[in-house]
């Protein structure tokens, strides 16, 4: 495959000549679906990665992919469903548990949101957007002084993450 590409297109149909070439590896697939979701191509994405996550069952980040593509039409069980995948394929895979962490959030179960968002944080302790949600969860809770606790964390992290600050803001009205 080429270094530089002048265009997508360029490299999508080089990446098709790859996977002729070696139609089982799923990392191919895995590029190509990426490659599909910046032209904003769902369906073509989703085929990719499909195939990419029936050529290795353990890439994790393909099933990733799908939950984005799920959140994009709106299926929150599907994107829970494709990290619940995630997290089987690789346990310590903390943006597997960020994102259902976040999907519960987003379903109003605060108790579920936070089990794993703590497993993300377990994985990866400066996942900022998992320390975030976990304020907004606590906050769902009522646990005023956690949801402090985890927003002050976060904009200590990274000051300029708006999400951090909004959640810690909310919980300081409460």
């Amino acid at each position: 495959m080429k270094e530089r590409y002048d265009n997508i297109d360029e490299y999508i149909a080089d990446l098709k000549a790859e996977i002729d070439r070696t139609p089982n590896c799923a990392n191919h697939y895995y590029n190509l679906g990426v490659a599909y979701l910046s032209r904003r191509d769902f369906m073509e994405a989703e085929r990719a990665f499909l195939e990419a996550v029936r050529q290795s069952p353990r890439l994790a980040e393909a099933y990733v992919q799908l939950c984005g593509i799920c959140m994009q039409r709106g299926d929150l069980e599907g994107c829970l469903n494709y990290n619940k995948e995630a997290a089987n394929a690789r346990p310590r895979f903390a943006v597997a548990w960020g994102n259902i962490g976040f999907v519960h959030l987003q379903k109003g179960e605060a108790e579920e949101s936070v089990t794993a968002l703590k497993k993300a944080l377990k994985w990866d302790p400066k996942f900022i957007q998992a320390l975030a949600s976990l304020g907004a969860a606590y906050h769902m809770q009522g646990l005023l002084d956690a949801a402090i606790e985890a927003g002050d964390k976060a904009v200590s992290l990274e000051p300029s993450f708006g999400p951090a600050h909004n959640n810690l803001a909310l919980a300081w009205m409460a």
